[in-house]
């Protein structure tokens, strides 16, 4: 492994020998990147260094042309490990001893200071020359002046005072105003006997500094000038001890004072035992970070688990605020962090160095062979720690922040969430008292209205404690005025906002606007106005901000009292109509995915304007619209009223087939609402019709038949007459009003084949043959039901296809051919399971159920059907199921349970309004 020596001439030592062919160039590159091992440097700071402002036009070629033969001559020597590139530039990685100028900083800090000093042969960077040699060469020069000073100072106090005279003579006619260098030759001289000329180098000092900086000696100079001019005897060396052996005996000296600087502990701290645990133990790591967001209980987690620790660090516990998050005061330098560590740590603060690079390396000195245990609170960013961090040691660092330092490498994370329920609930009740145990459910919407936050429940808390006459409920209708709660925390939140970038803040404040419950990349693009890859940066800058959750892959959300504080900073230009639209786009791209049978409806959508990212497959389709769903709807609800017909129209498929039927209602009704409002008689006719088909599938039949009438009134186009006589149809066969089920039907189909509908035509063919099969004509049933199918396949509608096959398991059954009725259910079941519609799957399992002859498997069967039903809200199927069951039951001698279901089933079909309520009556009566 190769040695770098930069004290002296720089050079790279291979076999103890320097390696010959590194030009001085390369030489000069690669010491300034030794000079800052362990730290990325860019490209444009290695040029700056190098050159100055005097950069010629080719010194980023020359740079690189440095770094590959830098990189040629360390492979070359068995260290092409050393240098590494990272995303912002180049970094070199030292081993431990492998660069003198970072040994000797490591040996001064250990107290090895004639180690040290010879490790120096010559001038720092002898022999390169760059824009930044000159004054790395003051600076180590300084750092070796340094050293040397607190050797002389060593060497005095153990009496070698005549032993350093020629020398220190030497170092102060090089330094002549070097004025603690100076006072050792002056003490020197003075303990050797020589007064006068203690005296006379004291005096050429004072007139060297008069002449070159115009200044007078300092204090602790002066007064070391007047003690020798006066011999005080306190400048004399003290004299020898008394041999151990002849030592009085005594008692032992007082142990050295604990050294605890944590703050006071709350005596109300309530939970986090799982944060606890981990903090106390299970990991190797010397640093643990805990990060979250403003308010979240990070400083008193760690200042109480400190406590609980105290007792294995018993060599200190330190503690510092690093300010990074406190309103109107700057972050406290790493440089002015250290020192004050190091007097925490009893280090006097003379010899505490004036670099921060000789800081750092004291701190670890010191901590070498202790346990400390120190809490850095309140840090900004990665970079504002990392030079306090603890090297090989005992010592545990405990760091908060509301920043995620995703980059401390070998640290252990713990990421702080809101309480739970419990533990909020233990907080509210330890500071409230016997009033919070009186009224638990107020309490509950207390800590709900804070979103366990524990800055907001604590502020709650205190304000209730503070009014005995207030209740738990009146505080809990107080906090539902949102801004009375934001008044407690928003300053906490005002500095995390502050710290963000200008494009962060712009994404925050957009984000308060959006109605939904979360957003992906590509929405919060589409919002803000920029790419997509853009809007995922800035989405994860918040994110490692925590003013950001993810509770998803992808996803982005906030904490409610954050997105109340978004939203009352937050002005809309035009933002959420961006997302509304962009909403509008990909739906109908997923839609044409996931429904390419019904892409002809939705042919009259415009283009948008900018490309939507695309929609690879169904599945994917399917999962965007299951995770965007809601946040559509609410956009729909609360965002502009701007093309709402048109995303009715696109999202009715899928809302029908995968059961999201209030939503339906929701968006529908919006719809009617707003086509009214502007005399559209389109949209407004297809709003009808969408809520009567809607209606009609959850089984309200009375509102079906009242939205559907008023669309065939409104209806001028011939697909939508025909889908409102089709609910008609329907309405009517449910019913069992036969007669008229036909004729809407006939009318239905008429409308179809002249508009060229074929979905339409296949829907409507698949009921007409019920009303076939029940006015006992099987065979024209069945032709319209073959017929159907085929339709249905040609145009690639698989729910389609499995509603006929259910209809056809139905006619069979009625022939008497149950076997080939229970293979179309199979089939049909099949189908709805794969496209994901759980209530076309339990009316094919009931099917099944209707078609066998076994009341156990009928029962195995009714059951699953009921389970998907209730899990979809499809009440005529859950009658259907409760009927089954209720019959299968009494085949089979449960006579209790026959009952039960019995009793379920005249209810729901009492609720649907339907025949078969009395067909279940008599059925309750013949069982008893």
């Amino acid at each position: 492994m190769p040695r770098f020596t930069l004290l002296g001439p720089v050079q790279v030592i291979v076999d103890g020998a320097p390696l010959a062919g590194v030009a001085p160039r390369h030489r000069a590159v690669l010491a300034y990147l030794l000079l800052n091992a362990g730290r990325v440097v860019s490209i444009e700071r290695l040029i700056e260094a190098m050159w100055g402002y005097d950069q010629p036009d080719t010194a980023r070629s020359q740079v690189h042309a440095s770094i590959t033969a830098i990189r040629k001559a360390l492979r070359g020597a068995g260290g092409g490990e050393l240098l590494e590139t990272r995303a912002g530039g180049y970094v070199a990685n030292p081993a431990p001893g492998q660069v003198d100028a970072q040994e000797f900083t490591e040996l001064v800090a250990a107290g090895e200071l004639r180690r040290a000093l010879e490790l120096w042969n010559g001038e720092a960077l002898e022999d390169v020359h760059a824009n930044y040699v000159a004054g790395a060469r003051d600076l180590w020069h300084d750092r070796r002046l340094s050293a040397y000073e607190r050797l002389v100072e060593a060497e005095l106090a153990a009496g070698r005072h005549g032993d350093l005279l020629d020398e220190l003579a030497a170092q102060v006619a090089a330094n002549p105003i070097r004025e603690r260098l100076t006072g050792h030759l002056v003490l020197a001289l003075h303990r050797s006997g020589r007064q006068a000329d203690a005296l006379a180098a004291a005096r050429a000092y004072r007139a060297a500094l008069a002449e070159e900086q115009g200044l007078d000696p300092g204090h602790a100079f002066t007064e070391l000038e007047r003690a020798v001019l006066a011999d005080d005897p306190a400048l004399r060396l003290p004299g020898a001890a008394t041999p151990p052996a002849v030592q009085p005996a005594g008692p032992p000296p007082p142990a050295a004072p604990r050294r605890s600087f944590l703050p006071y502990d709350i005596p109300d701290f309530s939970g986090r035992a799982t944060e606890l645990e981990r903090l106390a133990g299970g990991h190797e790591a010397t640093v643990v970070t805990i990060d979250g967001m403003a308010g979240i209980g990070k400083t008193t987690l760690a200042v109480h688990a400190a406590h609980r620790l105290a007792g294995r660090y018993p060599d200190g516990q330190l503690f510092l605020d690093l300010q990074a998050h406190t309103a109107g005061r700057t972050p406290v330098d790493p440089s002015a962090a250290l020192e004050s560590l190091l007097r925490q740590l009893g280090v006097p603060a003379d010899l505490i160095p004036a670099t921060p690079a000789e800081r750092s390396a004291l701190w670890r000195a010191e901590l070498a062979g202790r346990r400390v245990l120190a809490v850095l609170d309140n840090a900004l960013d990665t970079d504002h720690v990392r030079p306090l961090l603890p090297g090989l040691s005992d010592t545990l660092v405990l760091i908060t922040s509301r920043r995620r330092l995703v980059d401390l490498d070998g640290a252990h994370a713990l990421s702080v969430d809101v309480l739970t329920a419990g533990d909020g609930t233990e907080l509210f009740g330890r500071i409230v008292g016997e009033r919070a145990h009186d009224e638990p459910d107020a309490v509950r919407e207390v800590l709900e209205l804070c979103g366990h936050l524990p800055l907001a429940i604590r502020i709650s808390a205190a304000r209730l404690q503070h009014r005995p006459r207030w209740s738990v409920s009146y505080l809990a209708g107080r906090l539902r005025d949102r801004r009375r709660l934001l008044d407690g925390v928003s300053a906490a939140f005002t500095v995390s906002y502050e710290q963000l970038s200008t494009a962060e803040q712009h994404m925050f404040r957009l984000l308060g606007l959006v109605p939904g419950r979360d957003i992906d990349a590509c929405g919060a693009a589409a919002l803000a106005g920029v790419p997509e890859d853009e809007a995922e940066d800035l989405l994860e800058g918040l994110l490692d901000a925590h003013m950001l959750l993810q509770y998803e892959p992808g996803r982005y959300t906030f904490h409610d009292l954050l997105r109340e504080h978004a939203r009352s900073i937050a002005d809309d230009d035009g933002a959420v109509l961006r997302l509304l639209v962009y909403y509008l786009h990909r739906a109908r791209a997923a839609m044409d995915r996931l429904f390419p049978d019904s892409v002809v409806q939705r042919e009259g959508i415009p283009q948008p304007a900018s490309p939507v990212p695309p929609v690879g497959s169904p599945e994917e389709a399917l999962a965007w619209l299951d995770a965007e769903r809601s946040n559509i709807i609410a956009a729909a609800v609360h965002g502009p009223e701007i093309c709402l017909g048109l995303l009715g129209l696109t999202m009715r498929p899928y809302l029908d087939r995968y059961v999201h039927h209030d939503d339906a209602v929701t968006l529908h009704t919006l719809v009617l609402q707003r086509s009214r409002k502007l005399g559209d008689r389109a949209v407004q006719a297809r709003a009808l019709t969408d809520l009567a088909w809607t209606h009609w599938r959850r089984g309200e039949y009375g509102q079906a038949e009242e939205y559907a009438g008023q669309a065939l009134e409104a209806c001028e186009e011939a697909s939508e007459r025909a889908r409102a006589l089709l609910t008609l149809g329907n309405l009517a066969l449910r019913r069992r009003h036969d007669a008229q089920a036909e004729q809407y039907l006939k009318r239905a189909l008429d409308l179809t084949r002249i508009g060229t509908d074929t979905w339409g035509e296949a829907h409507v063919l698949g009921i007409l043959a019920l009303v076939l099969d029940r006015a006992g004509r099987p065979d024209d049933a069945r032709r319209h039901l073959d017929l159907a199918l085929a339709l249905h396949r040609k145009i690639g509608n698989p729910a389609g296809e499995a509603l006929i096959l259910n209809h056809l398991g139905v006619v069979l059954r009625h022939q008497g051919l149950p076997d080939q009725a229970r293979t179309r259910h199979e089939q049909a079941a099949a189908l709805y399971r794969k496209i994901g519609n759980p209530a076309g799957e339990a009316t094919a399992l009931n099917g099944l159920a209707e078609a066998t002859g076994d009341p156990g498997r009928a029962i195995e069967e009714h059951t699953a059907a009921l389970t998907l039903s209730r899990a979809s809200r499809n009440r005529p199927e859950q009658a259907r199921a409760h009927d089954g069951l209720a019959r299968a039951h009494l085949a089979l001698g449960h006579s209790a349970q026959a009952r039960e279901h019995g009793r379920l089933a005249l209810d729901l079909y009492g609720q649907l309004g339907v025949p078969e309520a009395d067909e279940v009556r008599a059925f309750l009566e013949h069982a008893g």
